[in-house]
């Protein structure tokens, strides 16, 4: 699976397993809408901060938006 499509499933994981919409983790994560919905369809190649500034504010840890899909669940 390609690395950015498995980060922004990742994402969509951790984002709805907080009950949040995407406009709402905007908020959390001061980056914009439109970049969540391009990462989580695995179009954004995110830098290591950015990984560090969206998985935080969900309660997780960078590494959490690598795994494979397999481990994540």
């Amino acid at each position: 699976m390609d690395v950015r499509l498995q980060v922004g499933l990742n994402f969509k994981r951790l984002r709805l397993a907080r009950g949040l919409t995407q406009e709402e983790a905007s908020e959390l994560t001061g980056v914009s809408q439109q970049y969540l919905s391009g990462l989580e369809r695995g179009r954004r190649n995110p830098t290591v901060l950015t990984l560090h500034e969206l998985s935080r504010p969900l309660g997780g840890e960078p590494i959490d938006l690598l795994k494979p899909i397999e481990e994540a669940k």
